[in-house]
């Protein structure tokens, strides 16, 4: 009984210690987004991608994204796309960056669609080979860039569709969007931790075609630092615009 209780109380030493060491910071961004994935083929297309995020509600820069790709429809459940993405991160909230950093990103995906009763359900699966700028410190308080560290990560996204004003997700539709996203890091240099962060996201938006839609929304963006005791919980207003062009049309 008493190896039992010592047992119990190391244990539970141990775990109020984990939890000491977690230094949260809660902040509030904002986040504008752009997708378009453009048809030229009947198996050939071309992702774009922007997204303007800002901390602090909309006071100051977090990140800039651009993310372009080459899609290939190997039939209309599967979708193939590699590309490459340019990401400046910028000092920002309670646990700034020492300095601002640009990454070099080459990403390849899959998604796969299926659809159970009126839900359109959308898995999708991404690695990421990143290449983000080294900023040594100097001991008189400047910065010298010193090369690039190369870090890998994979993620995977379950989204889930559901139209509200109509039994299908047709035109001029209102519809509810839910997905979840973690983040896991492998290989070399992933520091103390594996999940790098985890997204869940809940929003309403606005189908007006197949290529048009807008949604509003809210994202929880958990990030975890490298150290694994600095972590992020940040409360994201999110507003996204897909507008897809189909060229296909135009050669027909």
């Amino acid at each position: 009984m008493k190896n039992k209780f010592y047992v119990l109380s190391i244990f539970l030493l141990s775990l109020q210690s984990l939890i000491a060491q977690k230094n949260i910071a809660t902040q509030q961004h904002s986040w504008i987004m752009y997708t378009g994935n453009h048809r030229l083929t009947e198996k050939w297309g071309i992702h774009t991608e922007y997204q303007f995020r800002r901390a602090d509600g909309f006071n100051d820069w977090q990140q800039s994204l651009l993310r372009l790709g080459v899609d290939y429809y190997a039939n209309p459940s599967l979708q193939l796309t590699a590309g490459y993405g340019l990401i400046y991160s910028f000092a920002y909230g309670d646990q700034p960056i020492a300095h601002e950093i640009t990454e070099h990103r080459i990403w390849e995906q899959v998604i796969l669609k299926n659809k159970v009763g009126r839900v359109e359900i959308q898995h999708r699966y991404r690695l990421e080979q990143r290449f983000i700028e080294n900023w040594l410190k100097n001991s008189d308080n400047t910065f010298q860039l010193d090369g690039f560290v190369f870090r890998q990560r994979v993620r995977y996204r379950f989204l889930a569709t559901i139209p509200l004003s109509r039994k299908s997700l047709d035109n001029n539709t209102l519809f509810l969007s839910v997905y979840d996203e973690p983040f896991l890091g492998f290989g070399e240099g992933i520091g103390k931790n594996i999940l790098d962060q985890n997204r869940l996201y809940i929003a309403l938006g606005w189908r007006f075609t197949k290529d048009f839609n807008v949604q509003l929304g809210y994202l929880n963006q958990y990030i975890v630092k490298a150290n694994g005791v600095d972590q992020e919980r940040n409360h994201t207003l999110q507003i996204g615009l897909t507008y897809n062009l189909d060229f296909r049309k135009a050669n027909k």
